[in-house]
């Protein structure tokens, strides 16, 4: 198509403009070999300063993942540009996606492709284009040189086993991937992704191959291989210390079970079942699942091995509502005291950039509820993704008002802590660790990780 590119020689927050334009250099690299590609054109939606000249950067897209929504939709591309510091115009160039012919499969395997010396080649052939599509200030001081970034994961390879839509979620996607593992050992992975979200992986679990004796033989794209869920480990990054958070009630925990009761937990935020099963399978936990997605958790019990029954009960409704209902007496079948409440949600709002919990957490009367479906000893666990360090310390100020004892656990990963909020002082051991067959249990369970970094959050006055 035609574009008039003298309308990028200004920038304007949070314009995206996406064309094809014939490929100057089919022939060039095989990365790039298609008659058509695709540019992608996205301003920050942060203003920059008048005095300050605006840092623009291009990518290429890695062959054979211009279809994953990371690099085609608007939203991937946002969050592209939100985790690369400081620019202000991010432009994607690939490969144009080919239409879809005679109902054959949109679905590709993608495989990754290195070769740095074609790379290299080909940023320099694209060097006019892109200069091309930079804002004019971008050259006052003679700067011609716009670096490209480049997109790293630890993917080897992926095949999209579905694509559906739910009523809440929206479109997602189901796909086995292969990723480098910590030791060189091949390692292979299912997930579950939304497209609002593309950037963020909503639920990750182990998966192995069925009666393969040798793991060279095994190809993530091969109709004679079928995988089977790993419901024994936790690969989330953060799932494991949310886990871990368990500890501090060790002793608590132990005391019900020498008095015949199952700890109990409340799920909000199911996904594909990941958290719900360990503490099932694991943990020995009766759990009551809510998710407010009906299209997920069929999802979830298809490919992810969510099984419900006597002790894992999933609820098609909205969390914090569930909760609040829980609190007034209004569901009639569940005794509302829960050794722990778990949340596992992230805010549906793009422009946010990847942060949870919603900021409907704040609310001092769902934090209310939640305080009130607790037992004395219980706690609330949170995955919290905060926007700033402003947002974390507003959300720690209003679970203060709430609840007297706060903890916390860095994750380590930049991204994530664990808030862990109790109604009172942990209860006092019973017995010693070794003794104490609950966090015995736990600490094989998550190899003991995370539970010597529970820290409390000492007052704001402190």
């Amino acid at each position: 198509m035609d574009v008039d590119l003298s309308i990028l020689e200004t920038l304007q927050p949070s314009r995206f403009l996406s064309f094809a334009i014939a490929n100057p250099n089919p022939t060039l690299n095989p990365s790039l070999a298609s008659p058509l590609i695709r540019i992608a054109v996205l301003d920050s939606p942060i203003q920059p300063s008048s005095s300050l000249i605006p840092s623009v950067a291009a990518m290429i897209v890695p062959k054979h993942r211009e279809s994953d929504w990371i690099f085609s939709t608007e939203s991937g591309h946002l969050q592209l540009l939100l985790s690369s510091p400081n620019i202000q115009r991010l432009i994607l160039i690939g490969q144009e996606q080919q239409p879809i012919i005679n109902g054959s499969s949109s679905s590709s395997i993608y495989r990754r492709w290195i070769d740095p010396d074609s790379l290299n080649n080909l940023e320099i052939s694209l060097k006019p284009l892109v200069i091309a599509l930079s804002p004019k200030s971008y050259f006052h001081n003679e700067n011609l040189e716009v670096p490209f970034l480049c997109y790293e994961d630890n993917i080897v390879c992926s095949l999209v086993l579905e694509k559906c839509i739910g009523n809440f979620a929206g479109e997602m996607l189901v796909e086995d991937v292969e990723i480098e593992g910590s030791d060189q050992s091949r390692e292979f992975r299912r997930r579950l992704r939304f497209k609002r979200m593309p950037n963020l992986v909503q639920t990750e679990i182990r998966i192995v191959p069925n009666k393969v004796s040798c793991l060279d033989s095994v190809d993530i794209g091969s109709n004679s291989i079928e995988f089977s869920p790993d419901l024994g480990v936790l690969v989330h990054v953060y799932l494991v210390p949310m886990v871990a958070s368990l500890a501090l009630i060790g002793s608590c925990i132990e005391k019900h079970v020498e008095s015949g009761l199952r700890p109990k937990a409340l799920c909000l935020g199911v996904g594909g079942g990941a958290l719900v099963g360990f503490l099932k399978t694991q943990l020995d936990f009766e759990v009551v699942g809510v998710e407010v997605d009906e299209e997920v958790l069929r999802v979830a019990r298809k490919y992810f091995g969510l099984e419900d029954g006597d002790l894992v009960r999933v609820h098609v409704r909205d969390g914090m509502e569930f909760m609040d209902q829980l609190a007034h007496g209004d569901v009639g079948n569940i005794v509302p005291q829960f050794d722990v409440i778990m949340v596992d949600l992230d805010s549906d709002d793009p422009r946010n950039g990847v942060s949870a919990p919603p900021i409907e957490f704040f609310r001092r009367d769902v934090l209310l509820a939640a305080r009130s479906v607790l037992r004395e000893s219980g706690i609330f666990v949170i995955n919290v993704i905060p926007q700033s360090r402003s947002f974390y310390e507003k959300l720690i100020h209003e679970f203060r008002e709430v609840f007297p004892e706060l903890h916390e656990i860095n994750v380590g990963n930049v991204e994530n802590f664990v808030l862990i909020a109790a109604k009172a002082l942990p209860c006092s051991p019973s017995s010693s660790d070794s003794e104490n067959k609950f966090l015995t249990k736990l600490r094989l369970a998550i190899s003991g990780a995370y539970m010597d970094s529970i820290n409390r959050i000492g007052d704001a006055s402190n």
